[in-house]
C-alpha cells in the first residue's frame, strides 16, 4: 500500500512538473510569436481615439503585435523616425510623405491605412463669440502651425476659402513650436490660437479661451493623418502591415459603434490628466463632425484634395502618383475579412 501511495505521489508530481514546464513553454512560444512594432505618432491626442481603443481593447495583441509607442511632436520628426529606421510605422500627416516622395528618395514612405478624415484642430479665441464667422479674423493675429505642416496649410486653406488672404488680412504667428503654442497664447500672444484636443478644451476649461470654430468642419474631408512605412519595410514585412491594418480597422469599427462616453472610458488610461466626463465632451466634438474614417481605405480623391491644399500653400513641387504613394491592398483585405 505504501509503495502504491509513493508511486502515485511520484507520478502526480511528475505530471505537475511536466504540466508546469509545458505551460511555461507555451507562454514562451506565445511571447516569441508576438512581433514588436515601433510606432511613432505625430502627437499624443484624443484625435487618434481609434488607435488607443485598438491598444486598450487588445486588437493589436489579437493580431500578434506588441506596440512600442513614441511621440514625434511634428510630422517632420515622425517621418524622420521611419526614414532613419528608428521607428517601423508612423502616424502622421499625409503631406510629410508627399515631400519625401518628391525628394526622389528610392525608399520613400508609403501610406497603407488612413485613420482620420477631417482636420482635428480648433480655433480658440480670447473672447466668447457665439456667432463667430471666419471673416471676423480680418485684422486679427492667430497662432498657427509650422510652415509646410498640415495644421498650418489647412488653416491657410480655410482662410482662402473664406476670402481672406493669409499674412495680409490675417497675421499668422508660425514661429512657435507645436508644444508651446497654448502656453504662448495664455501668456498674451495672439488674439486666437489653433489647437488640437485635448489642449483646446483644456484652455477653455481653465478659463484661458473659448473654442469658436472647427477647422475640420471648415475644410471638409481630407486624409489628415495616415499610417506610413517605408517601401522597403512594407515589402519585407507584409504580414506585420496586414496585422497592423486589421487592428486599426477593428478600432475604427469599435469607435463607430460605441458612444462617446464608452470610448472615453476605454482610452482614459492614455489621458489620465482628464476625467472621463471631459474626455467624453472632447470625443463627442470629434464624433459629430465625422472625424474618423470608418475604414482604413485611402481614396484617390482625398489625395487630390491634399495636393490642392499643398499647391495653394506653395508647398507642392509636383503631384505624386496615387499607385506609388498609396497601397490599399492591406486596407481592402481587412475590410473584406473582418466583421465585428
Amino acid at each position: 500500500m505504501n509503495f502504491v501511495k509513493k508511486f502515485l505521489s511520484v507520478m502526480l508530481t511528475s505530471v505537475l512538473v511536466l504540466s508546469l514546464l509545458s505551460g511555461c513553454q507555451k507562454k514562451e512560444e506565445v511571447s516569441q510569436e508576438m512581433k514588436k512594432v515601433r510606432l511613432n505618432e505625430v502627437v499624443h491626442s484624443v484625435f487618434y481615439a481609434p488607435q488607443y481603443v485598438a491598444l486598450e481593447k487588445g486588437f493589436f495583441a489579437e493580431e500578434g503585435l506588441e506596440i512600442e509607442l513614441s511621440v514625434g511632436q511634428g510630422a517632420d520628426k515622425s517621418m524622420t523616425s521611419i526614414v532613419s529606421k528608428s521607428a517601423d510605422i508612423a502616424l502622421l500627416g499625409t503631406e510629410a510623405g508627399i515631400y519625401v516622395y518628391n525628394q526622389g528618395k528610392e525608399d520613400y514612405a508609403v501610406s497603407f491605412a488612413q485613420l482620420t478624415q477631417r482636420a482635428g484642430n480648433f480655433l480658440v479665441s480670447r473672447e466668447k463669440e457665439d456667432d463667430f464667422k471666419w471673416e471676423d479674423l480680418k485684422g486679427k493675429s492667430v497662432i498657427g502651425g509650422r510652415p509646410g505642416g498640415m495644421p498650418e496649410l489647412v488653416f491657410e486653406y480655410v482662410l482662402k476659402e473664406n476670402s481672406l488672404t493669409p499674412f495680409e488680412d490675417v497675421e499668422i504667428i508660425n514661429n512657435i513650436s507645436f508644444t508651446s503654442t497654448a502656453g504662448a497664447f495664455v501668456s498674451g500672444i495672439g488674439d486666437y490660437t489653433v489647437e488640437f484636443e485635448p489642449t483646446a478644451t483644456s484652455l477653455e476649461e481653465n478659463g484661458n479661451g473659448y473654442i469658436v470654430a472647427s477647422l475640420g468642419e471648415a475644410s471638409g474631408f481630407v486624409p489628415y493623418t495616415v499610417y506610413m512605412a517605408t517601401k522597403s519595410y512594407i515589402e519585407e514585412n507584409p504580414e506585420i502591415i496586414q496585422s497592423f491594418t486589421n487592428a486599426v480597422y477593428k478600432g475604427q469599427l469599435w469607435v463607430s459603434s460605441h458612444t462617446s462616453e464608452e470610448i472615453a472610458e476605454v482610452i482614459h488610461p492614455h489621458f489620465m490628466e482628464f476625467d472621463v466626463e471631459t474626455l467624453t465632451k472632447i470625443i463627442e466634438r470629434y464624433k459629430v463632425q465625422d472625424t474618423w474614417n470608418t475604414t482604413p481605405i485611402f481614396e484617390e480623391e482625398s489625395l487630390n484634395l491634399i495636393e490642392k491644399i499643398l499647391e495653394e500653400g506653395n508647398e507642392l513641387e509636383k503631384n505624386v502618383p496615387f499607385s506609388d504613394f498609396v497601397n490599399n491592398n492591406f486596407a481592402n483585405e481587412a475590410v473584406k475579412n473582418i466583421k465585428m
